[in-house]
C-alpha cells in the first residue's frame, strides 16, 4: 500500500515535522488545519474568515489526495474560546452541510495565539477522482 505525503508549503510542517495530509490507501488523514493562507503566511482575525480559509486549505489537500468533501467521514474541531464556535456554524453548513460527517468539537489552546480555529478530517476515497 503506497503512502502519499502532502504539503501545503505551510512553515509549521517544516518546523514541526509533519505533513498536511497522509494518503494511506483509500484513507486521508488530514493534521489540524487553520486559517492562514499558506501562500503568504497571512491569517485574519475573524473566526469565521479562518473557518473560510481553514476549508479552503482542507479541499486543495483534499484535491491533491485525489478525494473531495463528499469522503469526509470524521471532523474534529478545535478552538481555544469554545463560546464563539457558534459563529463558525453557517460556514460548516456551506462546506458539510450535505455531507454531515461525525464531528467532535473541543476547545483547547493552540499553538499560536492568531489561530481561532483548527479543522481536522479523515476522509475515506470511496470512488476515483
Amino acid at each position: 500500500m503506497n503512502r502519499q505525503l502532502i504539503s501545503s508549503g505551510s512553515t509549521f510542517e517544516t518546523s514541526a515535522a509533519y505533513s498536511r495530509a497522509v494518503v494511506q490507501g483509500n484513507w486521508i488523514f488530514m493534521s489540524g488545519t487553520t486559517g492562514f493562507n499558506y501562500s503568504d503566511m497571512s491569517i485574519e482575525e475573524n473566526i469565521v474568515a479562518q473557518t473560510e480559509q481553514c476549508f479552503q486549505n482542507i479541499i486543495e489537500a483534499l484535491t491533491e489526495a485525489k478525494a473531495s468533501l463528499s469522503d469526509v467521514v470524521k471532523v474534529t474541531y478545535i478552538v481555544p474560546e469554545a463560546e464563539e464556535f457558534e459563529l463558525c456554524w453557517p460556514v460548516l453548513r456551506k462546506y458539510l452541510g450535505a455531507i454531515k460527517p461525525a464531528a467532535t468539537m473541543i476547545s483547547a489552546g493552540l499553538a499560536d495565539t492568531r489561530m481561532k480555529i483548527e479543522i481536522e478530517v479523515i476522509a475515506l476515497k470511496t470512488h476515483s477522482k
